[in-house]
Protein backbone atom coordinates (compact mmCIF):
# COMPACT_ATOMS: atom_id res chain seq x y z
CA UNK A 1 0.00 0.00 0.00
CA UNK A 2 3.04 2.43 0.73
CA UNK A 3 4.45 2.05 -2.63
CA UNK A 4 0.86 2.83 -4.66
CA UNK A 5 0.44 5.50 -1.70
CA UNK A 6 3.88 7.08 -2.91
CA UNK A 7 3.40 6.63 -6.20
CA UNK A 8 0.26 8.03 -6.57
CA UNK A 9 1.53 11.68 -4.62
CA UNK A 10 4.82 11.28 -6.85
CA UNK A 11 2.23 11.58 -9.70
CA UNK A 12 0.25 14.04 -8.25
CA UNK A 13 3.11 16.38 -7.84
CA UNK A 14 5.02 15.33 -10.91
CA UNK A 15 0.91 16.79 -12.33
CA UNK A 16 1.27 19.95 -10.38
CA UNK A 17 4.64 20.69 -11.52
CA UNK A 18 3.94 19.98 -15.20
CA UNK A 19 0.60 22.36 -14.96
CA UNK A 20 2.72 25.28 -13.19
CA UNK A 21 5.33 24.80 -15.84
CA UNK A 22 2.51 24.85 -18.27
CA UNK A 23 1.27 28.30 -16.54
CA UNK A 24 5.08 29.64 -16.97
CA UNK A 25 5.19 28.95 -20.36
CA UNK A 26 2.03 30.69 -21.17
CA UNK A 27 3.46 33.51 -19.63
CA UNK A 28 6.86 33.34 -21.20
CA UNK A 29 4.94 33.79 -24.65
CA UNK A 30 3.52 37.13 -23.83
CA UNK A 31 6.87 38.40 -23.36
CA UNK A 32 8.79 38.83 -26.36
CA UNK A 33 13.00 39.38 -26.69
CA UNK A 34 14.56 41.89 -28.44
CA UNK A 35 15.61 39.62 -31.15
CA UNK A 36 11.70 38.30 -31.22
CA UNK A 37 10.51 41.63 -31.67
CA UNK A 38 12.74 42.96 -34.01
CA UNK A 39 11.68 39.95 -36.58
CA UNK A 40 8.28 40.49 -36.34
CA UNK A 41 8.22 44.27 -36.60
CA UNK A 42 11.05 43.73 -39.61
CA UNK A 43 13.81 45.97 -38.05
CA UNK A 44 17.09 45.87 -36.98
CA UNK A 45 17.78 45.20 -32.95
CA UNK A 46 20.00 48.04 -33.06
CA UNK A 47 16.85 50.45 -34.00
CA UNK A 48 15.28 48.98 -30.80
CA UNK A 49 18.12 50.01 -29.09
CA UNK A 50 17.91 53.30 -30.49
CA UNK A 51 14.45 53.76 -29.41
CA UNK A 52 14.93 52.74 -25.87
CA UNK A 53 17.36 55.26 -25.48
CA UNK A 54 15.22 58.01 -26.99
CA UNK A 55 11.44 56.57 -25.39
CA UNK A 56 10.58 56.07 -28.88
CA UNK A 57 9.76 52.85 -29.19
CA UNK A 58 7.16 50.31 -27.28
CA UNK A 59 6.88 49.92 -23.83
CA UNK A 60 9.38 47.48 -22.19
CA UNK A 61 10.81 46.02 -19.40
CA UNK A 62 14.31 45.02 -17.56
CA UNK A 63 14.73 41.51 -15.70
CA UNK A 64 18.30 41.71 -14.49
CA UNK A 65 20.19 42.47 -17.68
CA UNK A 66 17.17 41.55 -20.15
CA UNK A 67 15.13 43.60 -22.08
CA UNK A 68 11.28 42.29 -22.57
CA UNK A 69 8.31 43.76 -24.26
CA UNK A 70 4.95 42.48 -23.46
CA UNK A 71 3.18 42.07 -26.77
CA UNK A 72 -0.42 43.73 -24.84
CA UNK A 73 2.04 46.64 -24.95
CA UNK A 74 3.62 46.67 -28.25
CA UNK A 75 0.55 46.02 -29.93
CA UNK A 76 -1.08 49.42 -27.42
CA UNK A 77 2.04 51.62 -29.06
CA UNK A 78 1.84 49.74 -32.36
CA UNK A 79 -1.77 51.22 -32.39
CA UNK A 80 -1.17 54.60 -31.18
CA UNK A 81 1.83 54.97 -34.32
CA UNK A 82 -1.05 54.06 -36.74
CA UNK A 83 -1.58 56.97 -39.13
CA UNK A 84 -5.39 57.81 -40.63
Amino acid sequence: MRNSDGSARAVQASSAYLTGMNETAQIAQTFLTQRELAELLQLPERTLEDWRLTHAGPPYMKLGRHVRYDIADVLAWAKEKRRA
